[in-house]
């Protein structure tokens, strides 16, 4: 009996594991999205949260970074005109 619905079974297992699969995926990235985006919310209103601190250090290390690349263009800009 398996083996004469078999061709109609398999494809409908298959359609229906799709189908909790693609749910189950979305539940789980718009759990994630509004909890990134209560974290975003909490910490732009200027509290403190887990991970802040390490938010801000990269983002001075960049701005850092950035800055030594202007002064280095500048400077390289400058020896040139001057050449």
């Amino acid at each position: 009996m398996l083996v004469i619905f078999s061709p109609v079974l398999v494809p409908a297992v298959i359609a229906v594991f799709l189908l909790v699969t693609g749910f189950v995926t979305s539940g789980g990235l718009g759990v994630a999205a509004l909890s990134v985006l209560s974290w975003l919310y909490k910490y732009l209103t200027g509290k403190r949260l887990p991970g802040s601190d390490q938010l801000e250090q990269a983002r001075a290390r960049i701005a850092s970074k950035a800055r030594d690349v202007k002064e280095s263009a500048q400077h390289r800009s400058e020896q040139a005109q001057t050449s």
